[in-house]
């Protein structure tokens, strides 16, 4: 489910009760000093002036290098600091599963709902979890008029399917079977699903040590108090650095006084920021947005402009031997950005198979798909530039591709510009219409741009 280091998104919105925001806050700050984390005179944690929920602003002018907060090991919320810890060790085996997260999200169902919980003023900046507005919440319907074609509906399926399978299989006789720490009337199944929406937006994940990348699987998400509070854009000015002992935030850039402090979760497109944390970043200024193009789509191209049974044959055959090379699958995507194809030896191999002859296909088998060929090289690298300059054939391909993805959503591009473009009408849409919009919106200007480059 999550990969890169991360903080919220529109989250804090609405949750803090009583006096209003500041009471948390302090007591939070209070909290911070007893637990060691280190604050920087030179910032302060607000909701003024934060772009959603709570954010970190500078209150004098910081350069480059310089360390915002430091949060030592022993302050972060994770199964190995949880008072339940050696509950979660004693069960670890029974608490094996796919997303990797069960340990922690029953460590913070425990510490959100004690009383008596070490974690409570970290936990009172969030007293309800309803302000995370991931597409998981929304309903169905909304969730496929808004979102239909961006890949986010099938993603969220996948994740709700994946929750109550934890939940029922692993989580609930875990909790029967320690009925002195666990209550299921009280750690419900829609508890859990808003922490597992907390952990996508909240949690860092701390990257691997380059010689541990392929022997271990990712590092188990943690919390890391102060840190989670930053908001994310492409065009960062802080990130997060790690050591032994502790947590740095630390500045990238040169930051003016009252001004925002962002951190960044990675390289993030629209659809995956929406889908793990609940916000889009209005258009253009994401960077690092992607397009996709679904690789059966392209075989479904491949398909419609075979014009007998024998190229709709070949066509097939072509497509295993894909399979077979770890190229494409049926569930895979090819991943545009702006500037280039991210996927690019995988689009490149298979635009050229499918418009192979089947001369020229048995040839390629029969050298199990690799050709010393120098200028291969040169084209797998697809660049805008290279986009244009590819045969006519895979050129065609890649457009009737385009045109096909592009009938998967159910607006068109010219009614979302002018929607954009329409300050009153934009003002009118909910928050959730807005996200989806941005969404949307850079997608099809990546496909639109496609569609003209290979014309």
């Amino acid at each position: 489910m999550a990969s890169a280091p991360k903080r919220p998104k529109a989250a804090a919105g609405s949750s803090a009760r009583g006096s209003g925001a500041a009471e948390p806050l302090s007591g939070f700050l209070a909290w911070c000093g007893r637990a060691g984390v280190q604050l920087s005179p030179k910032v302060r944690l607000s909701r003024e002036g934060a772009v959603a929920g709570y954010g970190m602003l500078a209150a004098a002018e910081l350069e480059p290098g310089e360390v915002l907060c430091t949060v030592p090991r022993s302050a972060l919320l994770s199964q190995h600091t949880s008072s339940i810890q050696a509950l979660l060790r004693e069960g670890q085996e029974s608490l094996q599963s796919q997303s990797g997260w069960v340990p922690l999200l029953l460590a913070l169902l425990h510490e959100y709902t004690a009383s008596n919980s070490h974690w409570r003023p970290y936990f009172s900046l969030w007293q309800d979890f309803r302000s995370l507005d991931h597409p998981m919440f929304w309903p169905e319907e909304e969730r496929r008029k808004l979102l239909q074609g961006t890949g986010i509906p099938e993603a969220v399926e996948k994740d709700l399917a994946n929750i109550h399978l934890e939940y029922s299989s692993i989580i609930l006789p875990f909790m029967e079977s320690h009925p002195n720490v666990f209550d299921p009337k009280l750690h419900t199944l829609e508890l859990y699903k808003q922490l597992v929406a907390f952990v996508m937006a909240y949690s860092f994940q701390e990257p691997l040590e380059e010689e541990d990348e392929d022997e271990k699987g990712p590092n188990p998400p943690v919390m890391v108090p102060v840190a989670d509070i930053l908001n994310h854009v492409a065009n960062h000015n802080a990130n997060l650095e790690y050591s032994p002992q502790c947590l740095r935030m630390v500045t990238t850039q040169p930051i003016s006084k009252g001004q925002e402090i962002f951190n960044t979760y990675g390289q993030m497109a629209n659809w995956q920021l929406l889908h793990m944390y609940g916000f889009a970043e209005p258009y253009p200024s994401n960077t690092n947005d992607t397009a996709d193009i679904q690789m059966v789509t392209v075989r479904t191209a491949a398909l419609q402009r075979a014009r007998s049974e024998a190229q709709q044959r070949l066509v097939s055959e072509q497509w295993d031997f894909l399979c077979q090379l770890e190229m494409v699958g049926e569930e895979g995507a090819f991943v545009l950005g702006w500037d280039e194809v991210l996927t690019e030896e995988e689009l490149s191999v298979t635009l050229k198979v499918l418009c192979m002859s089947e001369e020229e296909f048995k040839e390629y088998k029969e050298q199990d798909g690799w050709e010393d060929d120098s200028e291969e090289e040169e084209n797998l690298t697809l660049s805008n530039e290279a986009l244009s300059r590819l045969k006519p054939p895979c050129k065609q391909l890649l457009y009737d591709s385009v045109l096909l993805t592009l009938e998967s959503y159910r607006s068109d591009l010219k009614a979302e510009q002018d929607l954009l473009h329409n300050k009153e009408a934009y003002e009118k849409l909910s928050q959730r219409e807005k996200q989806a919009l941005h969404v949307r919106y850079g997608q099809k200007r990546i496909l639109h741009q496609l569609l003209e480059l290979v014309h």
